[in-house]
C-alpha cells in the first residue's frame, strides 16, 4: 500500500501543545499537511511550529481559547485559506469526588470540552458544507465510556461527544462531511497526574495518531459516527448492544411490583440486537405481542410510604405522570417545574387523590432550592427523578451560543445541580435513587438536534460515575431512555395509541427506584409501549500492533476488517473502564515477529518457573538513568522526618553532610514500578500492593550522581488467587559501573493468581526473612509523630500516587484520607535504626498497615548480633504498620550513631 499522503490538506488540531495533539500534528506535518497547533500555550505551541517548520513542514500556532472557535479556524483561512479536518483534542481535567465538585469544576470541564468541540466545528461547519468534504475527530474517553471514580466532570463530557460526534456524522452525510468519536489511552499531561509511571511508558501518543490520520483521510474508510478505543497499539470498534428485554401489558396492571417480578427478562442479554438509528423498535410488533398478554403478574408491593421523592419538569408529560404515580404509591411528592400553574395543578392532583406533595417553582440549576422545599415540607429526600427538559432544535449552521447553552444548562447542568444538592443527604443516610433521563438522541445522534444529544450523552456519563461512586454508599443511579410517540417511526398515528401513554413509562421509573431494586446500579434502559430493554457496549475483539515498531496509518488500514469485526466470537462487553483497560494493556508486551522467543531469562531462570512467568523473566527493560543533586538529598531527608536541628541532613555545608541510606530507595522507583505486569492473569493495578521491600547499600552514597538502573523480574510466585512477584534493581553509577544500591521489591496482586508455577519462594537471604522480634522487651524504642504534611512533602521525592494526596483516591482504596507512603515509614524507621545502633548496609520490611500523616510512629527494635530486628506500630491506633523487619549493622560493636 503507498503512504497515505495529506498533500493540500489543512488540519487544525486543537490542544496541541503537548502530548496526543503534539502527536497528531507531526504526523500529519510529516505527511504534508498544513497545520494549525493551537493551544492556549503559546510557548508550548511554537516549540511544535518550529518542530514541524525546521523539519520542512508548514505549520502556524494559535492561542486562542477553544471557546472562540472563529478565532481558531481564522488562523487556518488567514494562513493557508481553508480547513479541510478538524481534530477537537484540547482537554482539561478537575477531578474530584462528586460530593466535594465545586460548580466551578463542573463548568470549567464542560467549556473546554463540549462548549471547545461546538465551537469550533461550528465554524469549520460552512466551509465543510461549501467544499462538500470536511473530517473532524471528537476526543472522547474511557472514562466517558463506562463512568470513573472522581471524575463527574469529566465523563459527562466525554460522553456527551460521543453524542455530539453521531449528530454531526447523521447531518453531515449529504455534505462529505465525516465525523468519528475515539477514546484514546495515552500518555500527557493530563494522565500522568491519574496513572502510574508503568503504564505511561506503554501508552505513547505515537500509537493514537495514526488511527486518527486513517480515518481522516479522503481515501480512509467510512467511520463516519463510529466509537473507538485506541491506545497501546490495540484498536476496537464500539456500538450498542440491547437485550431483547420483556413485554408488558400496558394496562393499569403495569406497576412497578409488575416490573420487579419480570426484571430478570430485561436484563437478560441472551439473545440481543444492536440498534444504530431511529426508528429502532418495530412498535407495531410489541403492540401485538402485549394485546395476547393476560393482566400482568406482580410481584410483592413496591410503594414509597415514608420516602420523598423529588420530579423535576414535572408540571406536563412524563414528569406529570412520575409524580402521579409516585403519589398513588405513598411517597412525599415534591412536583418541580418552572411553570408554577402547571407545577400546582399536578400537587392538586395528587392531594385530592389523598396524596403528599408540594411544588417547587425554579429551575434546575436551583437544585438546593428544590431540595430546601423538599427538607422543609417532608423532612427528607430519597429519591431524585431528573427528567427537566428543553429543546432548541436547529441546524449546525444556524444554531446560536444560546441554543447551545440553553439546552445543555437545563438537562446536563441542571441534573448534575440537583444530584449535587441531594448528594450529602444520600450519603449521609446510605440511601438514595437517582433515575436521570437520556434519549434516543444520546445514543445515535439526530440531526439537528446537535445540543441536545450531546447533553443527553453527557447524562449518561455523569449517571455512571453517580452510580460508581455511590454504590458503596446504597445510592443507585440509572439512566431510562423514554421512547416518545414522535420518535418511533410511526408519525402523528403514534399519539392516538394508549400504550404510547407517559403512564406506562413510569412503572420502569418506579421500580429502580424503590427499594425493592437492591441491584440495578449504572443501568441503561429504554422503555416504549410496554416494552423495556438494557444497553450496554459490546466493543470488537479488535487488532493488536506491535508495539516494538512504529504503528502507521498504512498499517490500521490493512487490519481494518479485523478492527471492526464484531462477528467474529471475540467481542466483548467491558462495564468498567478497569475491564477495558485490560485488553489495552494486554497488548504492552506484542512485539510481533520481533518477539525474542529464544532469549535468555538472565540470572534469574527458574526450572519450576510456569511457561507464563518464563516469558516474562525473558523481558529486559531499558536501563533507566536517574540524576540528582544536593536539594534533591535535603528534600528526601525532610520527607522522612530530619529536621533544622540535624543539619548534616538539612544544610550542604555540613561537615557530615549526607544522605539518609534509605535513599536508595529513591532513584530505582521508576524502574521498578516500570516492569509490566500485564502478563498475569485478570491483571489490574488496582489491585497492587506493595508487600516487601529490601534495600542493600553497597557503596559510599554520593550527595549528588548520576545513577543508571538496570531492572529484571527476579521471582513470581502463585499464590492461589493472588501473585506474588519480586523485582530486582541494581542502581550504578554511570561513569564507573559500580553497584551502589540493590533493591528488591514485592508487590502482591490481587486475583491474578492460578496461573501455576511455584507457590513458595527461595530463600534470599536477608531479603526474605522472616525477622520473628525475640520474646523481650525491646532493646530501644523512637517516637516520631509525622506531620500533616508528611505525604504531600515525601511525594516530591518522585512517588507522586494520587493515593497519597487527593482524598477521592484514598476513598477509592477504601481509607478515610490519604495515607502516608509506606517508603516513607520505612525511611523513618530506618532513621530511627541509624540514630540508635549506627550504620547498616541493608534493610528490609513488610508493609502490615497504613500511616496516616500526623500519626505517631513508634519503632521498637531488638539488636541480635549484628541484626537489629524492628517492628513500628502507629501509636494512635496502635496498628502494626511494618513487621517482618530488620537492619544489618555496618559495625555490630557500635552502640550507636555519631550524630
Amino acid at each position: 500500500m503507498s503512504q497515505l499522503s495529506f498533500k493540500g490538506q489543512t488540519v487544525v488540531i486543537t490542544g496541541a501543545g503537548g502530548g496526543i495533539g503534539k502527536a497528531y500534528s507531526l504526523m500529519f506535518a510529516s505527511r504534508g499537511a498544513n497545520v494549525v497547533i493551537n493551544d492556549v500555550s503559546q510557548a508550548a505551541a511554537q516549540k511544535v511550529v518550529d518542530e514541524i517548520t525546521k523539519a520542512g513542514g508548514k505549520a502556524v500556532a494559535n492561542t486562542s481559547s477553544v471557546a472562540d472557535g472563529e478565532a481558531v479556524i481564522k488562523t487556518a483561512l488567514d494562513a493557508f485559506g481553508t480547513i479541510t479536518i478538524l481534530v477537537n483534542n484540547a482537554g482539561i481535567l478537575r477531578d474530584k469526588g462528586f460530593k466535594n465538585m465545586t460548580d466551578q469544576e463542573w463548568d470549567q470541564v464542560q467549556l473546554v470540552h463540549l462548549k471547545g468541540a461546538f465551537s469550533c466545528t461550528k465554524a469549520a461547519w460552512p466551509i465543510f458544507v461549501k467544499q462538500g468534504f470536511g473530517r473532524i475527530v471528537n476526543t472522547s474517553s474511557a472514562a466517558g465510556l463506562y463512568g470513573n471514580f472522581g471524575q463527574a466532570n469529566y465523563s459527562a463530557a466525554k460522553m456527551g461527544l460521543v453524542a455530539f460526534t453521531k449528530s454531526l456524522a447523521a447531518e453531515g452525510a449529504k455534505h462529505g462531511i465525516k465525523a468519528t468519536a475515539i477514546a484514546p489511552m495515552a500518555a500527557s499531561a493530563m494522565t500522568e497526574t491519574v496513572m502510574p509511571p508503568e503504564m505511561l511508558a506503554n501508552l505513547k501518543p505515537e500509537f493514537v495518531a495514526p488511527f486518527v490520520l486513517a480515518v481522516t483521510h479522503p481515501d480512509g474508510p467510512d467511520a463516519s459516527g463510529k466509537v473507538f478505543e485506541v491506545g497501546a497499539g490495540f484498536i476496537a470498534e464500539l456500538r450498542w448492544e440491547r437485550s431483547k428485554g420483556a413485554i408488558f401489558k400496558a394496562d393499569a396492571t403495569f406497576t412497578p411490583a409488575a416490573v420487579a417480578e419480570k426484571w430478570s427478562e430485561v436484563t437478560d442479554f441472551e439473545h440481543p440486537d444492536y440498534p444504530s438509528g431511529l426508528p429502532d423498535i418495530d412498535v407495531k410488533a410489541v403492540l401485538e405481542q402485549a394485546s395476547k398478554l393476560s393482566t400482568n403478574p406482580q410481584s410483592s408491593d413496591v410503594r414509597f410510604d415514608g420516602k420523598t421523592v423529588i420530579v423535576t419538569g414535572a408540571g406536563a408529560g412524563l414528569g406529570r405522570a412520575y409524580a402521579l404515580m409516585f403519589g398513588r404509591l405513598g411517597a412525599n411528592v415534591v412536583v418541580n417545574d418552572v411553570n408554577g400553574q402547571a407545577a400546582k395543578t399536578v400537587v392538586d392532583e395528587i392531594t385530592k387523590g389523598k396524596g403528599k406533595a408540594v411544588p417547587a417553582i425554579t429551575s434546575t440549576d436551583d437544585g438546593e432550592g428544590i431540595v430546601k422545599t423538599a427538607l422543609s415540607a417532608f423532612g427528607g429526600v430519597h429519591v431524585l427523578v431528573a427528567n427537566a427538559g428543553v429543546a432548541r432544535p436547529s441546524e449546525l449552521a444556524k444554531m446560536t451560543e444560546k441554543d447551545w447553552d440553553e439546552v445543555l444548562a437545563v438537562h446536563l447542568r441542571g441534573t448534575f445541580k440537583c444530584a449535587q444538592a441531594v448528594w450529602p443527604i444520600f450519603h449521609k443516610q446510605k440511601f438514595g435513587r437517582i433515575i436521570t433521563t437520556g434519549s434516543q438522541a444520546g445514543l445515535y445522534g439526530m440531526p439537528g438536534l446537535a445540543n441536545y444529544a450531546t447533553a443527553k450523552g453527557g447524562i449518561i456519563g455523569l449517571t455512571r460515575v453517580l452510580a460508581v461512586e455511590g454504590q458503596k454508599y446504597n445510592i443507585f443511579a440509572n439512566v431510562i431512555i423514554p421512547s416518545a410517540a414522535a420518535s418511533l417511526g410511526l408519525g402523528r398515528a403514534a399519539y392516538g395509541i394508549d400504550a404510547l401513554r407517559e403512564d406506562y413509562v413510569a412503572p420502569v421509573v418506579g421500580y429502580l427506584a424503590s427499594e425493592a431494586n437492591e441491584e440495578t446500579t449504572c443501568g441503561l434502559f429504554e422503555v416504549a409501549a410496554g416494552w423495556v430493554a438494557q444497553l450496554r457496549w459490546q466493543r470488537t475483539g479488535g487488532h493488536g500492533f506491535p508495539v516494538n515498531k512504529p504503528l502507521t496509518p498504512e498499517a490500521i488500514l490493512s487490519k481494518w476488517k479485523v478492527i471492526i469485526d464484531f462477528s467474529d466470537g471475540n467481542a466483548t462487553n467491558p462495564m468498567t473502564t478497569q475491564e477495558a483497560f485490560e485488553q489495552i494493556a494486554s497488548n504492552f508486551d506484542n512485539e510481533g515477529d520481533d518477539e525474542g522467543s529464544d532469549s535468555d531469562a538472565g540470572p534469574y531462570a527458574d526450572p519450576e518457573d510456569s511457561e507464563l512467568v518464563v516469558d516474562a523473566k525473558k523481558i529486559v527493560q531499558e536501563p533507566l538513568e536517574f540524576d540528582y543533586t544536593e536539594r534533591d538529598v535535603i528534600l528526601y531527608n525532610l520527607g522522612v522526618g530530619a529536621t533544622e536541628e540535624e543539619l548534616q541532613w538539612t544544610f550542604e555545608g555540613h561537615d557530615d553532610f549526607a544522605a539518609l541510606p534509605t535513599f536508595g530507595v529513591v532513584p530505582q522507583f521508576l524502574a521498578s514500578s516500570g516492569i509490566a505486569l500485564d502478563w498475569l492473569p485478570n491483571y489490574n493495578p488496582a489491585k497492587l500492593l506493595h508487600g516487601e521491600q529490601y534495600l542493600a547499600i553497597k557503596g559510599p552514597i554520593p550527595t549528588n550522581g548520576h545513577f543508571v538502573n538496570e531492572a529484571r523480574l527476579m521471582e513470581v510466585l502463585d499464590k492461589g488467587k493472588a501473585a506474588a512477584v519480586t523485582s530486582v534493581v541494581e542502581t550504578k553509577d554511570k561513569a564507573t559501573g559500580k553497584v551502589i544500591f540493590e533493591n528488591q521489591s514485592t508487590v502482591f496482586i490481587r486475583g491474578s493468581g492460578g496461573f501455576g508455577g511455584k507457590r513458595v519462594g527461595k530463600d534470599r537471604g536477608a531479603a526474605s526473612a522472616t525477622n520473628e522480634p525475640p520474646r523481650r522487651k525491646p532493646d530501644a524504642v523512637v517516637e516520631e509523630k509525622t506531620v500533616p504534611t508528611q505525604a504531600a512533602l515525601y511525594r516530591l521525592s518522585g512517588d507522586y500516587n494520587p493515593l497519597h494526596i487527593l482524598p477521592e483516591f484514598a476513598e477509592i482504596g477504601g481509607f478515610e484520607r490519604p495515607i502516608l507512603h509506606g517508603l516513607c515509614s520505612f525511611g523513618i524507621s530506618g532513621k530511627h535504626v541509624l540514630k540508635t545502633f549506627g550504620a547498616f548496609s541493608d534493610i528490609k520490611v513488610r508493609f502490615a498497615g497504613v500511616v496516616y500523616p500526623g500519626e505517631t510512629l513508634v519503632t521498637e527494635m531488638w539488636k541480635e548480633g549484628e541484626k537489629v530486628i524492628f517492628t513500628t506500630k502507629a501509636k494512635e491506633r496502635g496498628a502494626v504498620v511494618l513487621t517482618a523487619a530488620a537492619a544489618t549493622l555496618v559495625d555490630p560493636g557500635t552502640p550507636k550513631a555519631k550524630l
